[in-house]
């Protein structure tokens, strides 16, 4: 019995080492998890109610009040909190996700390298990494065949959660956006939405039908 529980137990070892092994490999880098602990609680990633005329599946991007909603069924989204760079304040509409990347290479654009001496040294891109801009994943927004040139992409700077930042499009932490690349595939439709808008409401119907069945009242 001795001899059999040694062999099991060799076998079991080298088991759990292949699967450490795959799990090591499976992530680059490592992900913080503590960095979720870094971000104030009203921005931290939870399921809410959600009223809206967008189907299940769909990423609602609210650029005023910092969030980012996955749309579920039964009146429910996954809401993240996010970081609004200047790119993210500046274009609004509806696009795909045609490229998911983990650990992205960051290139920078031509007019930020022309003005920043750090993003001129990576000109012909950064490799993915702990100190890329990007992060540990980023999702590419498309129109048809068009890169708009938005991302919904990482950081390694938690405490930006909830502001508006001076580059970048739509960042939230690194533990988030990994959770929300799991999640969804290419081709899921993003929309994104600047200042006020009345189609979305975590806590009742949309703002156009409460005001309509207002008038009834």
């Amino acid at each position: 019995m001795k001899r059999r529980d040694l062999i099991v137990g060799a076998i079991t070892s080298v088991i759990v080492s292949i699967g450490g092994a795959g799990t090591a490999l499976a992530e680059k880098y490592p992900i913080s998890r503590a960095d979720i602990q870094k971000v104030p609680p009203k921005y931290r990633r939870k399921r809410v109610r959600f009223f809206s005329d967008y189907p299940p599946g769909t990423i609602v991007v609210d650029t005023r009040k910092k969030y980012l909603y996955l749309v579920q069924p039964a009146g429910k989204a996954i809401r993240y909190g996010i970081g609004v760079g200047r790119q993210g304040f500046s274009w609004s509409g509806a696009a795909v996700i045609k490229r998911k990347a983990k650990w992205p290479t960051w290139t920078p654009p031509e007019s930020m390298v022309a003005r920043d001496e750090f993003a001129a040294q990576w000109a012909g891109g950064m490799p993915g990494g702990p100190k890329n801009p990007l992060g540990a994943r980023a999702l590419y927004l498309f129109q048809g065949n068009v890169d708009t040139l938005y991302r919904i992409h990482g950081t390694f700077a938690p405490s930006s959660i909830g502001k508006a930042v001076s580059s970048g499009c739509i960042r939230m932490i690194n533990a988030d956006v990994a959770d929300l690349y799991e999640r969804v595939p290419t081709g899921t439709r993003v929309v994104v939405l600047q200042g006020r808008s009345p189609e979305v409401s975590e806590d009742g119907m949309p703002t156009k039908r409460r005001r309509l069945l207002s008038i009834f009242e």
